[in-house]
């Protein structure tokens, strides 16, 4: 009898995907490096979700090149990619503490710092997709 319980590995360690062809691959590379940009700048602007960015460029550059994939885990970036990969998930600390950081900087932003109503409402619409994002899409980890 075989074994059918299956343990789930993080993507860089399961086998070598069917990468996209042509034009598709290279729309998938320009969004996937397009993710990579807005998630650097997610680090220093609240209410810009870091890490499911990430998560979406890791995907992109997996179905179409997995040289930049690896060279994506292998950045200092790569590191929230693959402690979510281990986990399969944001921890339930993790995820108050970014909606507690996100909604924080989002109402110092909005109230202190921007005095231009569009830029607030810019910041404010980009937060709240960022809070609903972590809080109701991003899985829980896993122990």
């Amino acid at each position: 009898m075989t074994n059918t319980t299956q343990t789930s590995k993080p993507i860089s360690e399961t086998s070598t995907p069917k990468t996209r062809k042509g034009v598709t691959r290279w729309i998938f590379i320009l969004f996937g490096c397009l993710c990579v940009v807005l998630a650097t700048i997610g680090i220093f602007m609240p209410g810009l979700p870091t890490t499911p960015l990430l998560l979406l460029a890791s995907w992109l550059f997996y179905k179409s090149s997995p040289r930049l994939r690896e060279r994506l885990l292998a950045s200092r970036l790569g590191e929230h990619i693959r402690t979510y990969e281990r986990r399969q998930g944001m921890t339930l600390r993790q995820r108050l503490w970014a909606l507690a950081l996100m909604t924080t900087m989002v109402t110092l932003s909005c109230t202190v710092f921007i005095s231009n109503t569009i830029v607030r409402i810019i910041v404010a619409v980009a937060g709240l997709i960022g809070c609903i994002v972590v809080g109701f899409v991003v899985p829980s980890a896993r122990k």
